[in-house]
């Protein structure tokens, strides 16, 4: 308690020698006021390696009664003055902006005493993790699954602390990102990120950062562009000898605008159709003019994501056989022009074939799952 004028006078004084910005040549001396300890900061990541939006400082308080606040100083270079840089209540402060070099705290007592300063912190650039070296995507309903090695979390297990998931828009004509329209996704401590709420059709470009313990970002990977497109699972398309009501199939009805459609086999403005042979095999029919399929591959895929890029040639507006775990490209021209689906059988019976499809809403896109990316960083 101030229990004399004199001693009031004397603590005004030293406060009025610290005031915020003041060049503090050396800490400051004993005064029996205990010092903070265990000075730590982290850095707020921006998505600039090399312009952070702040840095966050924490501390211990040493629970001395006596203590009114704490002064936060810091110096932008290891032989540049101290200079007084806040004063807070609270056992942390957030500093915004580029950070300085060094910090450290001392601790005010309600007569000014100041305490012995506590650790000094040194913002640590060599922390910096390297970027993750590729980025594999997977096209999926209104969304995009990301996934990339552990090379950045392995280059210093100690001070990896987490990813952050950045995307764009894409230009797939010019083959650009829209460098002016990043927005973070989110983070992970994984080395996977399910990206959501996409409009299909869409593409975008997504890069990812690996941050370490304190803060520190990684420059971004090479950037991956990827298009959320339309798909369903388990959709069974009977025989037209069988069922000639659920024989047909639509990827897409521009004029009810619906996808995956499964309608009468005698139409005409269907994208295929499921016959049935002498034999008892089924078999896709392309019936729309501009239609055409391809057997992706020659081997059985074991999902429908296994079907990554349309092929470039190989199609024919001619019949081929339905095949358990076989896939089937279709390239399908549409007043805007062409687009590609995809499907995967699952079971063939004598009446119908279950299968899964897939269909990229963008014109001329070919992406019907995803690319590799086998090089890191811009």
């Amino acid at each position: 308690m101030r229990t004399s004028l004199v001693l009031l006078v004397a603590a005004l004084a030293l406060t009025a020698c610290t005031r915020y910005g003041d060049d503090i040549t050396d800490p400051g001396s004993d005064t029996g006021v205990e010092a903070p300890s265990d000075l730590r900061y982290e850095l707020i990541p921006s998505g600039d390696a090399g312009t952070p939006d702040g840095i966050l400082l924490r501390w211990t308080d040493p629970g001395d009664v006596r203590i009114e606040s704490f002064v936060v100083y810091s110096r932008g270079s290891t032989s540049g003055n101290w200079s007084r840089r806040a004063q807070t209540t609270s056992s942390s402060f957030h500093d915004g902006g580029i950070p300085h070099l060094q910090y450290y705290v001392a601790a005010l007592d309600d007569f000014g005493n100041e305490s012995r300063p506590s650790n000094t912190i040194t913002v640590d650039e060599r922390n910096q993790l390297p970027a993750p070296t590729q980025i594999v995507s997977v096209s999926l309903d209104r969304a995009i699954q990301l996934s990339w090695p552990t090379n950045s979390r392995d280059a210093a297990p100690s001070l990896f602390g987490y990813y952050r998931v950045y995307s764009a828009p894409y230009d797939l004509d010019q083959d650009l990102c829209d460098d002016a329209n990043w927005v973070l996704e989110g983070s992970t401590v994984s080395e996977d990120f399910l990206a959501t709420g996409f409009a299909n059709g869409a593409p975008r470009c997504f890069t990812v950062s690996a941050i370490s313990t304190d803060g520190h970002e990684s420059v971004w990977a090479r950037p991956r562009s990827d298009t959320p497109r339309y798909d369903a699972r388990n959709i069974v398309v009977y025989a037209r000898e069988s069922a000639l009501p659920k024989s047909g199939f639509r990827f897409f009805d521009a004029a009810s605008v619906a996808f995956g459609s499964v309608v009468a086999g005698d139409r005409s403005d269907i994208d295929f159709r499921v016959e049935r042979r002498p034999d008892g095999s089924l078999w896709f029919n392309p019936i729309r003019a501009g239609v055409r399929i391809a057997l992706y591959g020659n081997t059985t895929v074991d999902d429908l994501t296994a079907v990554d890029l349309a092929p470039v040639s190989g199609y024919a507006a001619t019949s081929i056989e339905a095949l358990p775990g076989f896939a089937y490209v279709f390239e399908t021209l549409l007043g805007d022009g062409l687009h590609y689906g995809a499907v995967r059988v699952t079971h063939v019976s004598r009446d119908y074939v279950i299968l899964d499809w897939s269909y990229q809403s963008d014109r001329g896109n070919p992406e019907l799952k995803r690319q590799v990316i086998s090089t890191g960083g811009f």
